[in-house]
């Protein structure tokens, strides 16, 4: 739940746990943890230091977690990919937010790394170098220190992280591979497309198999736009299953999942990293996943 305040000028000069206190009803130790959790904005921008002086007319926009609406995560101890002294790697469920929102904290999958960065006595707040959207599942890295974060963050920027997908969607496809390059813009608050003035972006598809309407395919986005995949399939004529904003089949959950990172260790050394879709994308590929296993 998202609330908005003004701050008053009988409020300016004092902190900002402080006045979001007294403008929410609620203790100051409590606002401290909102504000820990990134979940406060002066002025539209995060504020995480509790002890910020306010100015008269400041105006507050703070998440609230209503009690019990999030549930905690619970994974499985195989959701631990991989992991060594640098880094944690997940597959995340579909239907799971990557990270924290200002108004949900627990039920993410930053919370849940952050309990087990806990549980293993890593004294390192989470950092959340790349996402995947709440409806794709796959893999995801999490450094266990800022020296690690560093790294990861440059492999991701200079593109030298390979990521494969795999996608189910509905149509077919004349081709075995192909690109797709068109430009990504955004048309709404959660709505991307191709646009002549959108930014560069760069996709490689490889059709597994196909049956009933239905391909299997796989993706390699070479650069990192926001619904990267999903747009270029869409304007391919080949929206994800499950995807209804950009034109998919319904379907109980997103049919993209992410099955691979390749790159470079720390140490110099290769890292190639797999994590298999859960029963339920499995399911529903069907007759298309049994194909592409046999062939």
């Amino acid at each position: 739940m998202i609330k908005i305040f003004s701050v008053s000028s009988t409020m300016a000069g004092q902190r900002l746990d402080e006045v979001l206190a007294q403008l929410a009803g609620i203790s100051k130790g409590e606002a401290r943890r909102i504000i820990d959790r990134g979940g406060c904005a002066v002025n539209q921008s995060m504020v995480r230091v509790a002890s910020r002086g306010m100015k008269a007319e400041d105006q507050l926009t703070v998440g609230f977690m209503e009690q019990g609406r999030f549930k905690d995560l619970v994974l499985p101890p195989e959701a631990i990919v991989y992991q060594d002294k640098d880094l944690l790697a997940v597959n995340k469920p579909s239907g799971v937010a990557s990270q924290r929102t200002p108004y949900q904290l627990k039920g993410t999958l930053e919370y849940w790394v952050a309990e087990e960065f806990a549980r293993q006595g890593i004294k390192e707040p989470v950092r959340v170098v790349h996402r995947l959207d709440r409806g794709t599942s796959g893999l995801m890295l999490f450094p266990k220190h800022r020296q690690a974060a560093a790294w990861l963050s440059e492999l991701f920027k200079q593109g030298d992280i390979h990521k494969r997908y795999l996608a189910l969607v509905a149509g077919e496809s004349a081709e075995q591979r192909w690109s797709a390059d068109g430009p990504i813009g955004k048309l709404g608050s959660a709505r991307w497309g191709i646009m002549p003035e959108g930014r560069a972006a760069l996709t490689d598809f490889r059709l597994l198999s196909q049956a009933d309407g239905l391909a299997l395919v796989e993706a390699f986005p070479r650069t990192g736009r926001t619904h990267q995949i999903r747009v270029h399939l869409s304007a391919a004529g080949l929206p994800i299953v499950g995807d209804t904003t950009y034109g998919g089949l319904v379907s109980e959950r997103l049919m993209l999942h992410c099955v691979g990172l390749r790159f470079a260790g720390r140490n110099g050394q290769p890292c190639s990293l797999e994590a298999l879709p859960d029963c339920s994308f499995i399911a529903r590929c069907g007759l298309c996943w049994d194909t592409a296993l046999t062939s």
